[in-house]
């Protein structure tokens, strides 16, 4: 399968930093240039895409909240 489009608008190009393997879910850390994306996605999903540190990957972000804090 290849996607060639997609409406999600974040979008942060890496490669796998670390993947912290749990039972049924994993939580898998992409190194970007924007910093570290962390996703807590489900085990076999890991199995499924052949993710392993060094991956190049993709982090997809769409969400219906996003807060802004003032510093």
């Amino acid at each position: 399968m290849a996607i060639t489009a997609i409406n999600v608008r974040n979008q942060f190009r890496g490669h796998v930093k670390a993947i912290h393997h749990g039972p049924v879910v994993s939580e898998v850390e992409v190194d970007t240039p924007s910093g570290v994306v962390s996703s807590v996605i489900t085990s076999r999903s890991i199995q499924d895409l052949g993710l392993v540190v060094g991956s190049e990957v993709v982090a997809l972000v769409k969400a219906t909240e996003v807060s802004i804090a003032k510093l």
